[in-house]
């Protein structure tokens, strides 16, 4: 079949259109930056945490809205039926006296009331702050909640970095033990080795293929956790940018100690949230005194009445039964049963709680940082070292492959070199990450920000 010239520019103008057109099944690229945004944007646990605070500021409108007047209107329409009413008989209808008694009438009133509590000990004024305290703390909540995931995110993060370099370091050994094993048939061929000492080079490197497809599993399980904490449930692509790492940022300074926890004590929001706990508490033992106190009451209304078994109409009546009354009322508590005297102590108890909630997160925090302190510089002197056992594996064995090539070395000694070389470069790997992760936990705890 022989195509036009129309036909073969379409489908040419065709190809190009699809080879312009971005791929859809591109991995996206995720950066430690998105992976944040993302997860305080979307992680369940962080919406569960807003949930929550955005019902604590309910309570606070609802105890701002209790200091002000209620005010209520009511009626009451109804109707009646005395079949057999006594003769020369009255009736209260409403709040009049009616002389003419019907078998059958209607009665309505109508009603406008008011309520305010002037004073009641302090307990609505002190319940505002309480309140305003609960919603500080559901943020703090939040922010805990979001410090957690953030952490979270970090570590795997990092770990997916190192995981994809070590993939990189095998990949480079396979190499060597590919170029080994070809070397060692050319040997066999000519004689200069034996077909066991070839079987060793062939398991060596069948086992470097092995390291690659368990260091790729484990890669692969790490972007799994990742996406699973950002919340993503799709078929999709997940991948992460992996920015270039340099000896220098796991050899920076290591802050002090004492600095650290000093600068975390000021922002952490658990603390500032246990501190809050105590500033609670100190309210609900005033709010438990006030049930001691005297409450003060106003109150005021407007009412009026109609009835069926007046000869006025409705307006008249409604004009004429209106009445306008207001007070004032005091109740003096005497005895309780206690209650006042068990919620103060409760009250009381719960600061003690919370004052004991402090010093553990205290310690708590003191011990996390401490962690992080120790890990750095471990891991800062095990990289500096491991560095060093590199370099000297590396000449190690590029002399072990040229003594083995002249016949010098045998099969055993130039695998042994080259498995050291593979550990100290797996060994330099784990220790610059480890260091670069738990320097930037540091700063973390120092200042809020993972960078």
């Amino acid at each position: 079949m022989i195509l036009s010239k129309r036909t073969i520019a379409m489908a040419s103008m065709a190809g190009l259109m699809l080879m312009s057109m971005p791929t859809e099944c591109a991995a996206r690229q995720w950066s430690l930056k998105d992976c944040i945004d993302y997860a305080l944007a979307n992680n369940i646990q962080l919406q569960k945490a807003k949930v929550q605070q955005l019902s604590a500021l309910e309570d606070i409108k609802q105890s701002q809205s209790a200091l002000l007047p209620s005010l209520s209107l009511s009626t009451s329409q109804n109707v009646s039926y005395n079949p057999w009413p006594e003769q020369g008989s009255a009736m209260i209808a409403g709040n009049k006296v009616q002389a003419d008694v019907k078998k059958v009438y209607y009665n309505g009133s109508y009603s406008l009331s008011g309520n305010w509590t002037v004073w009641n000990g302090g307990q609505n004024t002190n319940t505002v702050k309480l309140n305003k305290l609960a919603a500080e703390q559901a943020r703090l909540d939040s922010a805990v909640t979001a410090n957690n995931v953030l952490e979270q995110i970090a570590q795997l993060y990092v770990q997916i970095l190192y995981s994809d370099e070590a993939i990189s370091v095998t990949k480079e050994s396979l190499k060597v033990s590919q170029t080994n094993e070809e070397r060692g048939k050319t040997m066999v061929s000519v004689g200069k080795m034996s077909k066991a000492d070839l079987a060793q080079l062939t398991a060596q490197r069948a086992n470097d293929e092995y390291s690659i497809v368990e260091a790729e599993s484990n890669l692969r399980n790490y972007k799994r956790q990742l996406k699973q904490l950002l919340q993503i449930a799709d078929n999709d692509e997940f991948d992460v940018v992996i920015p270039s790492t340099t000896d220098e940022m796991a050899l920076k300074d290591v802050p002090a100690l004492n600095d650290v926890y000093a600068a975390s004590l000021t922002q952490r929001p658990e603390i500032q949230n246990a501190k809050l706990g105590i500033e609670s508490s100190d309210l609900s033992v005033k709010i438990a005194k006030a049930g001691k106190m005297p409450t003060v009451s106003l109150n005021a209304g407007l009412s009026t009445s109609t009835t069926s078994m007046s000869q006025n109409g409705w307006g008249n009546q409604m004009k004429n039964n209106f009445t306008v009354g207001g007070g004032v009322s005091v109740s003096i508590p005497l005895f309780d049963n206690r209650k006042t005297k068990t919620s103060v102590n409760k009250a009381m108890l719960q600061k003690e709680s919370y004052l004991l909630d402090l010093q553990d997160k205290q310690t708590t925090l003191y011990s996390t940082v401490e962690n992080y302190w120790l890990q750095a510089v471990n891991n800062q002197n095990k990289f500096k070292a491991a560095r060093v056992s590199t370099e000297s594996a590396q000449a190690s064995y590029e002399l072990l492959s040229e003594q083995f090539n002249q016949g010098l070395k045998n099969i055993v000694e130039l695998m042994t070199g080259k498995t050291n070389l593979l550990q100290a470069q797996q060994n330099e790997l784990q220790s610059k990450y480890l260091a670069i992760l738990n320097l930037n936990m540091l700063d973390f705890y120092r200042t809020g920000e993972i960078k």
